[in-house]
Formats: C-alpha cells, sequence, structure tokens
C-alpha cells in the first residue's frame, strides 16, 4: 500500500509538469488557433540554456533559471514573428503555420546537436555524451519522511511552483484586463480589433508568454529526471503534451491542468500494473478509449469559451 502511494505521488509530480508543458500548447491554440510544434524544442531549449548558465559557467541555479525562461519568452516572440505572423497576413491556412513550427523545431534542435566545443552548448562533447544531469548539490534536496513514504525536496518544490504558477495563469486569465483582451481575441479577432485591442500585440504576448512556459517545464523536467539532451522535448513530452490537450479539450486552461495530472496518473498506474515496457501504451490507450467516448474532451464545449 505505501509503495502504491508512493507511485500515487510520483504521478501527481509528473503529472504537474505535463500540465505546465501543455498550458503552452493550449494558450497558443487557443488564441491563434494554431499547434506550436516548435513548443517541444523550446522546453528542451530551457533545460540546456539553464544547464549550461549553471555547469559551464558556473552561475547559480536561480539567476539560471531566470535567464532561461526569459531566453524561452523571447525564442517565443520569435515563432511569432518568423514562423507565424507572415503566413496570418497572407491568410495562409492553418496546416502552413502547423509545418513552420515543425521546422523551427528541427532548427533550434539542430542548433543544440551541431554545438562545437568551445560554444554555449559544447556540454553536449563532454565524454562524448550527449545526456547529462546537473551538478551534484545544484539545488538542495532534503529528504523527508511521513507515514512510510519518501518526498524528494526538489519535487516537492517543483510541485508547489508548478500549481501556483497555473493558480495564478488562471486568475490572469479569468481576472484581469490582459485576461479579457486574451479571450476576446479568441473568441473574435475582428470584434477585438474594433474594441481598440492591438490584436498582433496579443499574439506576440501569447507565444512569449506560453513559450516562457514551456522553458520553465523544460528546465523543471531537466532538474527532477536528470536527463537533458537536444531530444527531451521530442521523445519525453511532445506526443504526451499533444494528449493532454485533446484530453483535456483543445483550448481548455482547466482541461489542460486536469489533463496533466491524469496523464501522470494514468502512467503510474500503468507501470505498477504492467512495468515501465507498456507505460506509455497503455496511457494513449487509455485517452484513445476516452475520446471514444467523449470526442470533445474532459471540458469540451464550444472551444472558444474554455479560456
Amino acid at each position: 500500500m505505501r509503495s502504491f502511494t508512493q507511485q500515487l505521488l510520483n504521478g501527481i509530480f509528473i503529472g504537474s509538469i505535463y500540465a505546465l508543458f501543455a498550458l503552452g500548447y493550449t494558450l497558443v491554440f487557443g488564441v491563434l488557433d494554431v499547434l506550436n510544434l516548435a513548443h517541444s524544442a523550446v522546453f528542451m531549449l530551457g533545460a540546456v540554456v539553464t544547464y549550461s548558465l549553471v555547469a559551464l559557467h558556473g552561475m547559480p541555479f536561480l539567476p539560471a533559471a531566470v535567464i532561461a525562461v526569459l531566453v524561452c519568452g523571447l525564442l517565443g516572440l520569435l515563432i511569432e514573428f518568423v514562423a507565424l505572423r507572415p503566413l496570418r497576413r497572407r491568410n495562409a491556412p492553418p496546416i502552413s503555420a502547423l509545418i513552420s513550427t515543425i521546422g523551427l523545431a528541427l532548427i533550434f534542435v539542430a542548433i543544440v546537436e551541431q554545438a562545437t566545443p568551445g560554444t554555449f552548448f559544447s556540454w553536449l562533447w563532454q565524454d562524448g555524451a550527449n545526456s547529462v544531469r546537473f551538478p551534484a548539490g545544484t539545488v538542495p534536496n532534503p529528504t523527508y519522511h511521513f507515514a512510510g513514504l519518501t518526498i524528494e525536496g526538489t519535487k516537492l518544490g517543483i510541485l508547489v511552483t508548478s500549481v501556483v504558477l497555473m493558480l495564478v495563469l488562471g486568475y490572469v486569465i479569468r481576472f484581469t484586463q490582459v485576461g479579457r483582451a486574451l479571450r476576446a481575441v479568441a473568441e473574435n479577432r475582428r470584434a477585438a480589433t474594433l474594441l481598440g485591442i492591438n490584436v498582433d500585440r496579443i499574439f506576440a504576448s501569447t507565444l512569449f508568454l506560453s513559450s516562457a512556459l514551456g522553458g520553465l517545464a523544460g528546465l523543471l523536467f531537466g532538474l527532477a529526471i536528470s536527463d537533458i539532451s537536444p531530444y527531451i522535448g521530442r521523445d519525453q513530452v511532445e506526443l504526451k503534451g499533444l494528449a493532454v490537450i485533446v484530453l483535456g479539450g483543445m483550448g481548455s486552461i482547466p482541461g489542460a491542468v486536469v489533463g496533466g495530472y491524469l496523464l501522470g496518473l494514468i502512467e503510474v498506474f500503468a507501470f505498477v500494473r504492467f512495468g515501465g515496457n507498456v507505460e506509455a501504451g497503455v496511457a494513449f490507450a487509455a485517452l484513445f478509449l476516452m475520446l471514444v467516448v467523449r470526442p470533445q474532451g474532459l471540458f469540451g464545449a464550444r472551444l472558444r469559451e474554455r479560456l
């Protein structure tokens, strides 16, 4: 029973990272009607930039994390100005933006893959490895024991950070002027423009915020899982993030949060019952069954109402 409860805690923990990552997906989809598939590469860069600043340049973790989040936010602006806005102004079909963001994701990964010794990402050449972890002691990691359970300080901090950020984002979307502008643009761009809202600025702000959240999720993932490589976004969370937003309801912020935790718990239950080899398969089988029963997702209704 204690082992099951321990795994349950692990599911809640990893679910919080899935939810934080999926929020970036669903923010962009809810406002722009586009799936930003460069989001997984931004997730990876959040971990890579933080590691590089800490391990290669001796920077303390907290300021390194702040810089990495800002860098990822700026990458979101790059995605908007290079991959999305030009296509939007030409009234290109949504598939064009999808392909454009895939191309940017490949470029971001290739930049990290092809780094040469002496460059910012030269950690890839350490001992011939392409997967690294933060140096020991980067962040204090006390261990707490409660009712037979073991709770690591870093994982507890990550969980609290994720929950607080999700609550703050929900408050901003629902109760602030910026949030009202976001919802107005998501509901009807033309009407929002007539009301004096700068739609292009809202799009840019959305990409900055979603990418900052994605980068934060990436560095937290790298800190907790101790596996940082150019492929953690593509291999670890990209498809799972898409599964989360489909499970919760496309464009739904509450759905992204609930879906993230559900997927984390499903993975843990699959691991406990069937072992690690079928963990992901069982999770996606559960997702498939859910969509057969309720194709619009848990919070599905009219997508524009969900922000």
